[in-house]
């Protein structure tokens, strides 16, 4: 029995390497392949929702790793993955939402699995692309098949690691990757090898079996439902105030070595009392438990597999369930007798395995939640034996640990089963307090060995002690960590209110609103006050502690009404079916994850706010959720927004413009204030704040709107388009022709790229030269576009057109920032920030006498744009700045990050630096010219500043 949770976090470096892929003849896909749309199993719909819920940076990345030192083949490694991916559709499924409803289908096999490969000097720097790599999130809608990586070492020494989503496979189907994946490979290079099956069983059949016998849930959900009434998450010793580096490192890992026999005595407590080590283990984690929390009645989860025959053994997917395992441990009973209960307990759930989690906590509803929303299951526990490593015929293999920083449960242990046995402990640091997560640790590890060799102690016999209480309550420790607070308190009321009262030095300090908003964000959901009050000075007692007495009831809650409230009680009513009073809880009225993310796209597209299902599940009530829009639409406010609504008469002159938000539009938006000019900018609902300003009307849509982007079109005189997804080219193409239909006058200005020249034959690129292949998709859709837009311009009254064709954007702007450091040249800067070595091609390799690229000050392309409103081009025009080389752009970061990173010169060139192309820019040239600090030095020091 596995868990699928990460055994050691670590914390992160931040690296990324881009693709270098290996090519391979295109395989034929297995028969049967699960085509068509499918219904998600509910382990997926699990995945699924935390992705929508925003938890999408390598939480639920499985990353598969292996040292391999001797001859690797790449080609046949690539060759082998293709066949692999296109054996499994499950490798390639994208997920899609039809109404309310998700749905997995697989896109047809690739003609080849990319496989980037980077060469590394050291293990440290190893260790970090590793995590880097692990870490990057996917896209869950692409059907983009897993991420491959090979770093090499030396000739004969590689480490190959697979990232794969958790949605796409659990540990048991790591491992049958792993075997498959070397037969394949054995094939490709002619070694001896066993035959596959040729129609494997596909995930897509699983899921639909599990939809079409939901109905035998019935009675093991009745089951469910009495063997967990009246059971809550376990209460851990919370830290006082979240640790300052808590985004950097959310959780921690304490593993202490055990002695080599320990193992081998457990199994003989288990033999003795018909019980497995695994359940030895969970024995001595709800002991350790208890001694933390001191409570008796405890929750613990473990994993269960839900493949059944010989055929499903071969089955790649997600078939595991999570069984809360209740046990009371009341009565100091001595540690065999707990593994008996324990024991008794697992054998019962197991019985009921196949009912998914989340319909038994749907069941359950807000009784088996914690204050904070949490789940029942905030605690699990795992034996944990030798990771799976890929062998591959003719080489060694050593399995090699990612260590991420995520936990997927605020608590788990472990029993490492291996030739070099430990217990492990898990944590989260926001859910644990720092110093107890460490002291547990290493008290686990002491009542694992002590119960090894005496197995009739008692509970209150055994090692550990209930973690130290904080002395003061988490809000008023972030009161008073505020600049503005002299002194603070908390008071829960006999019903249960937590209040905050606050002392200010002045009197001129934030409103008590503002208080709470400021610490909203510092403290879990369960510690945040329902309202803080501001006080002359606290009451106190002779000894000098706050006197509970004298300190300000609770305040009655009223009626909540007005629009936003109104609407916070249909989107409960609609989605719960039960028309909520102020104070209900979501979840005590049937809410949970799915019913969140309802919740929250019905109010975000009804009040043009931003809103998450996450921010459901922890305001949770409908008088909290609506003062939570409440404030944002304060925010919102705070900039002077005007709404177009429908069609309306729009000012002479208006210009249009798209893509705001992002780092170009921005720029282009502060040039036309500056020359006066109307604009109405288009923007999501839930941004437009972003975008206002004065002289600029919002209108309300988005790319994927085609209807909206029509309608805009017709009623400005001058469109200037600059959004693009980046990622969908077939969505900026549809875009471009819904414009350029609705486009009846005036000059129409479109933001494109230098991309759109593929990989030119010469050094010296002019300015209209043809596109050649190979293209990449981003560059083919912005050439898409450039050929809608020119062709169309002239035409039925329409005005000039001009596509203006950029490099790298740099200036002062978040999104522009985001470039810097994960665009074209995040390798630079990335290994400059974390001073890992550069390395850069020297001039002459390839025959190549220079490597950099051209890039444009975001203000001179916003000037350029601009420009050609009152003189279209025509046609094509580059805007460039200037052009910069790899070894000056290095520097320069070097010396604005302090780096010491060593600078070596190879005559390899690594894709993201294999640019050498230098851009004429003539018909812009005027707009283009350098003001004042945009030189690349300027724009580079503001950005890293």
């Amino acid at each position: 029995m596995s868990l699928d949770t990460s055994p050691a976090l670590q914390e992160e470096l931040l690296r990324r390497a881009r693709s270098r892929a290996v090519s391979s003849p295109r395989p034929r896909e297995a028969a049967g392949s699960g085509a068509g749309r499918a219904p998600l199993s509910y382990a997926q719909r699990r995945m699924w929702l935390m992705d929508r819920l925003g938890q999408r940076d390598g939480v639920y990345s499985v990353p598969f790793a292996t040292r391999l030192t001797g001859p690797l083949d790449l080609d046949a490694f690539g060759e082998a993955l293709t066949a692999l991916v296109a054996r499994h559709a499950i490798l390639r499924t994208r997920y899609g939402q039809q109404g309310d409803e998700p749905y997995q289908e697989a896109v047809p096999a690739p003609d080849a699995v990319p496989v980037r490969v980077v060469d590394v000097d050291t293990d440290a720097d190893a260790s970090g692309l590793l995590v880097a790599e692990a870490m990057l999130p996917f896209d869950l809608a692409s059907g983009a098949p897993p991420r491959a990586l090979v770093l090499r070492h030396g000739p004969e020494d590689h480490t190959v690691m697979l990232t794969f989503h958790h949605i796409a496979l659990d540990g048991h189907a790591l491992v049958q990757v792993a075997e498959e994946l070397a037969v394949l490979y054995a094939g490709q290079t002619g070694a001896a090898h066993a035959a596959l099956p040729a129609a494997p069983p596909q995930y897509a059949d699983f899921a639909r079996h599990e939809h079409a016998t939901a109905d035998r849930f019935a009675p093991s959900l009745d089951h469910w439902a009495r063997r967990l009434a009246g059971s809550v998450p376990p209460a851990l010793p919370r830290p006082a105030a979240p640790p300052e580096d808590l985004a950097d490192r959310p959780s921690a890992v304490c593993r202490t070595p055990l002695g080599q026999d320990v193992p081998d005595a457990l199994r003989r407590v288990g033999r003795d009392r018909r019980a497995t080590l695994f359940t030895v283990q969970l024995a001595a984690a709800f002991a350790a438990l208890h001694k933390l929390t001191g409570e008796s009645d405890l929750v613990i989860g473990c994993a269960a597999a839900l493949r059944e025959g010989r055929e499903a053994a071969g089955l790649v997917g997600l078939c595991v369930n999570t069984l809360p395992v209740r046990v009371d441990l009341g009565g100091d009973p001595s540690f065999g007798t707990l593994v008996e209960r324990v024991r008794d307990a697992v054998l019962e759930a197991q019985q009921h395995r196949h009912v998914p989690y989340d319909l038994v906590m749907e069941r359950l509803g807000a009784t088996a939640r914690g204050t904070d929303g949490s789940a029942l299951v905030r605690v699990t526990a795992d034996v944990l034996g030798e990771p799976t490593a890929l062998r591959l015929p003719g080489l060694h293999a050593e399995a090699v640990e990612v260590a991420l920083s995520e936990a997927k449960f605020d608590l788990s242990f472990g029993l490492v089963d291996t030739a070099e046995p430990a217990g492990l402990v898990q944590y989260g640091r926001g859910a644990l307090d720092e110093t107890a997560g460490q002291a547990l640790g290493r008290s686990f590890a002491e009542l694992l060995t002590a119960v090894a060799a005496e197995p009739s102690l008692r509970l209150s016999e055994l090692p550990g002690a209930p973690a130290p209480v904080p002395a003061r309550h988490p809000a008023e420790t972030a009161l008073r960590a505020l600049p503005r607070v002299e002194d603070a308190a908390t008071h829960r009321t006999p019903n249960g209110t937590l209040l905050a009262y606050a002392v200010l030095r002045d009197r001129l300090g934030p409103s008590p609103t503002q208080l709470r908003s400021a610490i909203r964000s510092l403290l879990a959901p369960e510690d945040v006050p329902a309202a803080v009050t501001l006080l002359d000075a606290l009451p106190r007692t002779a000894d000098g502690s706050v006197d509970p007495d004298s300190l300000p009831g609770a305040p009655v809650p009223g009626r909540v009404t007005g629009p936003r409230a109104d609407a916070v009680t249909r989107a409960f009513a609609d989605v719960l079916r039960r028309r909520p009073a102020p104070d209900d809880d979501f979840f005590a009225l049937g809410g949970h994850s799915l019913a969140a993310v309802q919740v929250a796209e019905r109010l975000r597209t009804g009040l043009a706010l931003p809103l998450t299902g996450l921010d459901v599940m922890e305001s949770r009530t409908p008088r909290a959720l609506t003062a939570l829009l409440d404030a944002r639409a304060a925010e919102r406010a705070a900039a002077p927004v005007v709404r177009s609504a429908g069609r309306r008469a729009v000012r002479p002159g208006s210009v249009l413009v798209t893509g705001g938000t992002g780092g170009v539009g921005a720029f282009v938006l502060r040039e036309l204030a500056a020359r006066g000019r109307p604009v109405l900018a288009l923007a999501r609902p839930e941004s437009a704040h972003l975008v206002a300003g004065d002289g600029i009307e919002v209108v309300e849509g988005d790319l994927a709107d085609l209807d909206g982007l029509r309608e805009a079109v017709a009623g400005a005189d001058a469109v200037i388009h600059a959004a693009c997804t980046f990622t969908r080219p077939e969505v900026d193409v549809a875009a471009m022709r819904a414009m350029t239909e609705a486009w009846s006058r005036g000059p129409f200005v479109f933001v494109s790229s230098v991309d759109a020249y593929g990989r030119p034959a010469e050094a010296e690129v002019a300015e209209e030269a043809p596109s050649g292949p190979p293209l990449s998709p981003y560059g083919q859709g912005k050439l898409d576009c450039e050929a809608i837009l020119l062709g169309a311009a002239g035409t039925g009254g329409r005005g000039g057109a001009s596509a203006v064709r950029s490099p790298l954007v740099w200036g002062a702007h978040d999104r522009l920032r985001d470039q810097l450091r994960w665009g074209a040249v995040g390798l630079l800067y990335q290994a400059a920030r974390t001073n890992a070595p550069i390395t850069l091609p020297a001039p002459g390799t390839h025959g190549h006498a220079w490597y950099g690229a051209a890039w444009v000050h975001a203000a001179a392309l916003a000037r350029a744009v601009t420009a050609c409103l009152d003189a279209p081009v025509h046609g094509v025009a580059n805007a460039v700045s200037g052009h910069v080389g790899w070894p000056e752009l290095t520097g320069e970061l070097r010396s604005l990050l302090g780096s010491t990173s060593e600078v070596r010169r190879t005559d390899e060139v690594h894709p993201d630096l294999d640019h050498r192309w230098h851009y004429a820019a003539h018909r812009l040239g005027g707009a283009l010219r350098p003001e004042p600090g945009e030189d690349f030095r300027a724009v580079l020091a503001r950005m890293v500043g």
